[in-house]
């Protein structure tokens, strides 16, 4: 699913619907377009997150394998 949207840029959206759903703002002849658009942007930041958390991952083990820690020091107070 390739989209142009920021993970802010889906998220502040998705607010704005969840709170016109709340608030009744939405008529019922909208609100299953507004639901299908709300599923779509909680994919592009769920996709986003993941993207971050794996790029996250490798960096750790990146350094990890650049400075592996010594396990005495962590024994050491």
């Amino acid at each position: 699913m390739e989209n142009k949207y920021t993970y802010k840029e889906a998220f502040e959206e998705l607010q704005e619907i969840v709170s016109a759903i709340e608030t009744g703002d939405i008529p019922v002849d909208e609100l299953t377009v507004k639901i299908t658009r709300a599923s779509s942007l909680l994919e592009i930041c769920k996709a986003k997150l993941t993207d971050s958390e794996a790029e996250v991952e490798k960096l750790l083990q990146k350094l990890e394998k650049e400075n592996p820690s010594d396990p005495a020091a962590d024994t050491e107070a």
